[in-house]
């Protein structure tokens, strides 16, 4: 942390993906201090391990986004720390694709939790805070299926609309906050590992590995909006390889 220009960033669904590139290089490439959050502590604890053997500081704790008391104690708990937060990055994210009429509603529901509601707890805990510092940054990632409904991830994309929906009408609200969307298409994780119809998951699997770009490619982009200055702020980004078209 001796580094003048090193920021306190905070990262919900580190274990794997997006959040775990994202980690390793605002950490390794940019002298960030890294703060992890998933449920998967094992991973998280091997992963900070690699970057504090790159050089870089981070440390981890157990987060379940879908908790409000759970995302408050991984903010606050920081903030108390350091005396600051810096970068929120609501990272968590889950995709269980099915046709609506297979009326999986649990899963509808663990998608509304995770995707908006997580995001949502993201925002009212480090909001009040960054307000109080007069500066931060908060990055939502949200996803290609923002901006498009396909057949199958009905469920899915109204949550990254909401998601959408929510990170512009905040940056409207914002003047000393930055506020960031970053909306990734296809893109190698294990976003389609989980859930959904096991048909429909194998060919979005498939069509991820032909088409995807990698996670890597979203942490630069995401690393790229952090690095303006305070007072230019990135509001959306989306992407996809070159591949996907």
């Amino acid at each position: 942390m001796t580094n003048p220009r090193s920021k306190i960033v905070l990262i919900t669904g580190a274990s794997s993906g997006i959040g775990a590139a994202t980690a390793r290089r605002l950490a390794a490439a940019d002298g960030h201090h890294v703060v992890l959050g998933a449920r998967r502590v094992d991973r998280l604890a091997a992963l900070v391990v690699d970057l504090r053997l790159a050089g870089g500081t981070a440390e981890y704790r157990q987060l379940d986004v879908t908790s409000r008391d759970s995302v408050n104690a991984f903010v606050e708990g920081a903030h108390d720390r350091y005396g600051r937060i810096d970068v929120l990055i609501n990272n968590a994210g889950v995709m269980a694709l099915s046709t609506v009429d297979a009326l999986r509603t649990d899963e509808w529901e663990q998608m509304i939790d995770v995707n908006l509601r997580g995001t949502l707890h993201g925002v009212a805990a480090a909001l009040p805070l960054m307000r109080a510092r007069g500066t931060g940054h908060i990055i939502n990632i949200g996803s290609s299926a923002a901006y498009r409904v396909d057949p199958t991830a009905a469920v899915y994309c109204a949550t990254k609309y909401a998601v959408r929906a929510l990170t512009e009408g905040l940056r409207q609200e914002s003047r000393d906050v930055r506020v960031t969307l970053v909306s990734p298409g296809y893109t190698h994780s294990e976003l389609t590992e989980h859930g959904g119809d096991p048909q429909i998951q194998a060919a979005a699997r498939a069509a991820a590995e032909e088409l995807g770009m990698p996670a890597v490619a979203v942490a630069d982009a995401i690393a790229c909006a952090i690095a303006q200055p305070d007072t230019v702020d990135i509001n959306e980004i989306i992407m996809r390889s070159t591949a996907q078209g």
